[in-house]
């Protein structure tokens, strides 16, 4: 067999196998030896040989290094010696080759590296792979193994493996399906084809499968927070991230004293009322995910306990002395501007500075037209689970409910509620479980009905002031019609955001990354506003 040299000598990694290695001098040829084998191939050329031995091991040591020396002349053999109390000690052994490693002058733009699995103990094995994935070696790993027939001559086979998966066709393959399936996990199996929306996602699944850090997802209401949460849920538990349950709680619904025994827990006697031990929300999220929806409802004082509890897993119920811990993972969920309630003095900027690492904006369905066919099949699909009888669009139906949804008009202000709503509407009336055009029709003056289309909100004509005089003083009729249609579709959104995505839902379309809330804020700031200002 041709030798392959390479353009960097090789150097191999081995510890001294005590009983593969160990031969009579009469008979070591006899044999199969892993380490002097190792040196006999004629297709690796090993330049050296750092040879890890116990001391008490040292005179065979010495005859493997003299037998290496007479199959592989050109190998330098280097006697490494390396003491354990007990070889089994996982801590001890891999302290030990962890120090070596590190004492090691590793020169990869001069040699390449090969740690030999073949020898010592499962624990050295085990040892030597942490090493070599974690970049400690430098370099991949080489199995050895003996002839099928034993004889004079007979060396065996090797194999190298190198720990970067991605040079596996076949296992990359099985990532790539792996990763593609999760994506498709994370969108409930919808084949989405809104290009910033499967980025997010994208994104999204990299962060789940790969950091326990807090996840803040925001967006306006209806946009499929609290869905896409019990899909991460999902997901962490299949791939055993978690252990625990998900726990789910709208911070809008805490009000008073019994937020904080809601979610900390409470002693008994802590409190008028409090006639037994409650462990919270938190406890009960221990080992598993905790999600917050509207956490920015979420009281100042709740803030507090919770950013100590995120920081230490650890927080006293109310009316004890004593800490208790819980281990759990955090999801929040928001349709509000976090940092203005900041501004304000209503959300606490280290909790959202803690929160924040990890922050995934979801779009509003009207700025995702692309969607609206692939979301309809999925409602069809829920209608049937939740029903138990089909429900199907005609052609014609399907064209005009899809002009509506994804045209100027569909604003769909609720998301994915109202589109849940509309077509469950429809497939409720439909004859024979047909949507036809008229029953399509009667869906869509309805939702004008109920949207009271923007166009009447922003319309050019004689606008009834409705900002104080003194802020609207000065200015020019355009700039006043301006403003003040701006403040009407400010009242009637929940958040900065919200306002900013209706107010630029046209040019928003263009931009790769739209920050439709900064818009809004720097247009308002030129007339001495913010959003409090013009939607209280």
């Amino acid at each position: 067999m041709a030798r392959r040299e390479s353009s960097k000598p090789l150097v191999v990694f081995s510890i001294l196998g005590t009983t593969l290695d160990r031969a009579n001098r009469a008979q070591r040829w006899e044999r199969w030896r892993p380490t002097v084998d190792l040196c006999r191939h004629d297709d690796l050329v090993v330049k050296r040989l750092e040879l890890i031995y116990p001391p008490p091991a040292r005179e065979l040591a010495e005859l493997v290094a003299q037998d290496v020396g007479s199959v592989s002349p050109e190998t330098e053999v280097c006697l490494r010696p390396l003491d354990f109390s007990d070889p089994w000690d996982f801590e001890e052994v891999y302290g030990g080759l962890l120090d070596f490693t590190r004492g090691y002058r590793f020169r990869p733009e001069k040699e390449r590296y090969l740690v030999h699995m073949t020898t010592g103990t499962h624990v050295a094995q085990i040892c030597w792979f942490l090493l070599a994935e974690s970049r400690h070696v430098p370099g991949a790993l080489i199995q050895t193994s003996p002839p099928k027939k034993r004889g004079v001559g007979q060396v065996g086979k090797y194999s190298i493996i190198d720990l970067d998966l991605s040079r596996y066709d076949r296992i990359a393959q099985r990532f790539g399906v792996q990763t593609r399936d999760n994506l498709s996990f994370l969108k409930s199996g919808i084949d989405t084809k809104n290009a910033a929306f499967n980025r997010l996602i994208e994104h999204m699944e990299r962060v789940v499968k790969h950091s326990k850090a807090p996840l803040l997802i925001t967006g306006p209401t209806g946009a499929g927070k609290s869905l896409l949460a019990k899909k991460i849920y999902a997901l962490r538990k299949q791939q055993r991230q978690v252990e625990g349950q998900l726990v789910e709680v709208n911070c809008a619904t805490l009000r008073g004293d019994g937020a904080m025994s809601t979610l900390f827990g409470h002693k008994k006697g802590a409190f008028t009322g409090a006639v037994g031990d409650r462990p919270g929300l938190l406890m009960a999220a221990h080992q598993g995910v905790l999600f917050l929806d509207e956490i920015g409802e979420l009281g100042l004082d709740e803030q507090a306990m919770l950013l100590r509890a995120l920081e230490d897993k650890r927080f006293l119920p109310v009316g004890s002395d004593r800490e208790v811990e819980s281990d759990f993972t955090l999801i929040a969920g928001t349709n509000r501007d976090l940092w203005l309630r900041v501004e304000e003095g209503r959300f606490r900027e280290d909790l959202l500075a803690r929160i924040n690492l990890w922050t995934f904006e979801l779009p509003g369905l009207a700025a995702r037209p692309e969607d609206v066919a692939p979301n309809l099949e999925y409602e069809l699909d829920r209608f049937e689970e939740a029903e138990g009888r089909k429900a199907s669009f005609n052609r014609e139906a399907r064209e005009r409910f899809l002009t509506f949804a994804t045209g100027p008009e569909g604003r769909w202000p609720g998301n994915f509620r109202d589109f849940n709503a509309a077509v469950t509407r429809m497939c409720t009336l439909a004859p024979g479980g047909r949507v036809d055009v008229p029953t399509v029709e009667e869906e869509v003056s309805r939702l004008r009905a109920q949207w009271r289309s923007p166009s009447a909100r922003v319309a050019p004509g004689p606008v009834q002031p409705s900002l104080p005089e003194h802020i609207l003083e000065g200015l020019d009729l355009f700039d006043r019609v301006q403003l003040e249609a701006v403040a009407g579709v400010c009242r009637e959104a929940k958040s900065l955001s919200d306002a900013g995505r209706v107010l630029f839902a046209e040019s928003r379309k263009k931009k790769a990354n739209p920050n439709d809330a900064d818009r809004l804020r720097k247009y308002l700031a030129r007339f001495g506003l913010t959003f409090a200002d013009v939607s209280s």
